[in-house]
């Protein structure tokens, strides 16, 4: 039993560094992907990085359905043998429909587990300790994140397949989830308990993490254009500099506890600050290094936003409420992510201005309204210290 509560925290954590991998991780190999599918048109290729992100959103929802119905340990087990199958089946498949279909199934696989890798940190852990894994899930996730489109990038020297082979990850994590997650019980309501529905605050977090995803992943759809359009690189330095924001989030994710016992209830105005200063320097610099600097701190804010706003969701429900709570904040997450360029491009084209500075720069006094707005709401509110 001892060697079970040693492995519980890997094991969860580890959950959470398959979802991050369901669509990037084969970007490395479009390239050869197209250059091995001559006929397939531009749309198509793309379609093998983001066909996963269509399908996670109902899965997601399906997995917290689910919750009440079955263990969360055989929904993780089913989500991981589906995602094993959909991540490494496209290398022995001959036609590009093939491989988007399989992708679809990996996204089904991942819509699966993505809401229960938050959720269970919920179930095994409380106070300073739960913070602490919330951090930690998202940093270790940031790092899977690196660590397999580096070796995506290293297969893709062997042929377009190889990269696939990224996600016998999952292997890995079907083990340890299979020894060392407790079976748990089945999350249904109580049977006297009064029916209770989802709260309002809930949407509003959810609406949140989509808004600071909306901003975020603006770094990684623009920056190439932004240092294109303003002379200052070319391609392998966007990918450099994108890099930085997954640097800076895995640093506040890590340091969470210190930071929310710092700034308690600020926490959340003060990283949307950090954000907002962020966007206004990249909104007129010429500097790389200050480019840097700005696209870091966007990744602190992020990182620490990102797991202090589903905490903020998870009290406000009772418990067999958490995987659909959760599965709510992930579908936002993931439609600010698809709305991200659309949005932007949408707001540049009704202003009449082409430069990514623009979109930059009205992304700075959004944030900064907003966190005008959040410092008066929290300065007028009742202090609340943490839990532990």
């Amino acid at each position: 039993m001892v060697t079970i509560n040693k492995m519980l925290k890997p094991t969860i954590i580890s959950i959470s560094m398959a979802t991050v991998m369901a669509g990037a991780a084969i970007s490395p190999a479009l390239g050869l992907i197209a250059q091995a599918f001559p006929n397939a048109s531009p749309t198509m290729i793309k379609l093998i990085l983001t066909a996963p992100s269509i399908i996670i959103i109902p899965f997601s929802f399906l997995s917290s359905y689910l919750t009440s119905k079955i263990r969360k340990r055989t929904i993780v087990l089913i989500g991981l043998i589906i995602y094993l199958i959909g991540g490494v089946g496209p290398q022995f498949v001959t036609t590009i429909e093939a491989i988007i279909g399989l992708r679809l199934f990996l996204g089904a696989g991942v819509g699966l587990v993505m809401p229960l890798s938050m959720s269970l940190i919920n179930d095994h852990f409380n106070g300073k300790e739960r913070t602490q894994m919330m951090g930690y899930n998202s940093a270790f996730s940031n790092f899977g994140g690196i660590i397999t489109m580096l070796l995506a990038g290293w297969l893709a020297t062997f042929g377009w397949e190889k990269p696939f082979n990224v996600y016998f990850l999952g292997l890995i994590i079907f083990i340890l989830v299979f020894f060392f997650l407790p079976k748990g019980e089945v999350q249904a309501p109580l049977e006297h308990s009064k029916k209770s529905k989802i709260p309002l605050a809930v949407f509003g977090y959810a609406l949140a993490m989509g808004g600071v995803m909306l901003a975020y992943y603006s770094i990684a759809t623009n920056m190439a254009l932004f240092l294109e359009q303003n002379n200052l690189g070319g391609a392998t330095l966007a990918g450099t500099i994108v890099a930085f924001t997954t640097v800076g989030g895995m640093i506040t994710s890590l340091l969470l506890v210190q930071l929310e016992f710092a700034l308690q209830r600020y926490i959340i105005p003060v990283m949307l600050l950090g954000m907002g200063i962020a966007f206004l320097f990249l909104s007129f610099t010429n500097s790389i290094p200050l480019v840097i600097v700005s696209v870091a701190l966007i990744g602190f804010g992020q990182g620490s936003l990102f797991p202090v706003l589903v905490l903020k969701v998870l009290d406000k429900v009772v418990p067999h409420h958490s995987d659909r709570a959760i599965a709510i904040t992930s579908s936002f997450t993931f439609l600010g992510q698809f709305l991200s360029p659309l949005v932007l491009d949408g707001v540049s084209k009704i202003a009449g201005v082409t430069a990514i500075r623009f979109q930059y720069g009205f992304l700075s006094v959004a944030i900064l309204i907003i966190v005008l707005v959040n410092f008066i709401v929290v300065f007028r509110s009742k202090p609340t210290k943490p839990s532990y």
